[in-house]
């Protein structure tokens, strides 16, 4: 698979993604080399990734506890601390082993440790491979809403190894391949219909090349639109809706902590249902989602006075505008308008027929 040249990094693959980060390494000498990895990752990535890596630069490798409950200031204080422990300069590396939790953490720490050292993020998940490790954003949650502290900085690349695919389980692969659907609904019909086609058998001939294609349909929308004042919110398509459920999900004592992607199955079907009703989403196209996320098998399950607090916390999406809740909504599948206004009646409707 050919790297994939962002604006201002690389996104490299497979083999040759170890070559170039061993050439920048050799490149940049740096003082100290420091691995950001959860008990997951440490387990069952690290020995393969070190492996690869040709330095003599001290390494040093900080654990973090897994899961997006961990994605907080907190724990990036206590890794603050530990770098500045460890001897961290401006001349460091910090590399980012790790799932998307882990990226989006590696990410924010290192663009502000010391105003910023060089970085770098080798997902080890579906999900981080296709979304959270491209694009620069980087950040933690607020409590239970969330990314709502983070920067927008690029990586100095991002190394995508489909291999370390192998250490999942099937829930974590349909976890990440809901942000593959979405990139086909928001700019790529024919990729939406390659992506159903793959029934959800992740064997990697199959999805390898369905992969790199979602990190290009990403990366270009990205180079587009690098800040997010245009269209690049389309990214967000699911999330207004998925987001607040996830949310709700993780602060609630009555409901299971949701995958990322779970939340998003859900929020991509609301939200299209929205789509048919002011975007001129065709009937047949929302069919169709449907019977993808009837496919799914989701065990997602909450009721009426749950609905009114995952409005609520619609207030704090990042896209909002003067108090205002803004969605992406679909015109077709491939085509996606954004900034569109509903009224809450309307988004209430579309929790109702969820529930039903």
């Amino acid at each position: 698979m050919t790297s994939i040249i962002s604006s201002n990094y690389a996104i490299h693959f497979a083999q040759t993604a170890y070559t170039e980060l061993n050439k920048f390494i050799a490149n940049k000498q740096p003082s100290s080399i420091f691995i950001l990895v959860d008990e997951n990752t440490m387990q069952h990535c690290y020995a393969p990734f070190i492996q690869q890596v040709e330095t003599s630069a001290r390494i040093e490798v900080i654990e973090v506890e897994a899961g997006e409950e961990f994605k907080t200031i907190d724990t990036c204080s206590g890794v603050w601390n530990a770098l500045i422990e460890l001897g961290v300069d401006r001349n460091s590396l910090f590399i980012s082993l790790g799932g998307g939790v882990i990226t989006d953490l590696g990410g924010f720490i290192a663009a502000t440790i010391k105003r910023g050292i060089d970085f770098i993020h080798v997902p080890t998940s579906l999900l981080g491979m296709v979304d959270a490790a491209i694009g620069g954003k980087n950040g933690v949650d607020l409590g239970h809403l969330k990314n709502q502290i983070g920067v927008i900085q690029p990586p100095a690349m991002t190394l995508v190894d489909p291999l370390f695919l192998d250490t999942l389980p099937q829930q974590q692969l349909l976890n990440g391949s809901i942000e593959m659907f979405k990139h086909g609904l928001i700019a790529d019909r024919r990729y939406w219909e390659n992506m159903l086609d793959l029934q959800l058998n992740f064997d990697h001939d199959r999805l390898d090349p369905l992969i790199y294609q979602s990190v290009v349909i990403k990366n270009d929308v990205v180079m587009g639109d690098p800040f997010e004042k245009g269209a690049r919110k389309s990214l967000n398509y699911g999330h207004t809706i998925g987001h607040a459920i996830e949310s709700y999900c993780m602060s609630s004592q009555d409901h299971e902590t949701l995958l990322h992607g779970e939340a998003i199955a859900a929020g991509i079907l609301i939200e299209s249902y929205l789509s048919s009703q002011f975007t001129g989403l065709s009937d047949a196209d929302f069919d169709q989602i449907k019977k993808w996320y009837q496919s799914l098998e989701l065990d997602i399950k909450f009721d009426i006075k749950d609905v009114e607090a995952m409005i609520g916390l619609m207030a704090h999406d990042k896209k909002n505008v003067n108090g205002e809740t803004r969605f992406v909504l679909l015109e077709s599948i491939g085509a996606f308008k954004t900034d569109c206004t509903v009224p809450v009646d309307d988004i209430l409707t579309g929790f109702k027929l969820y529930l039903s």
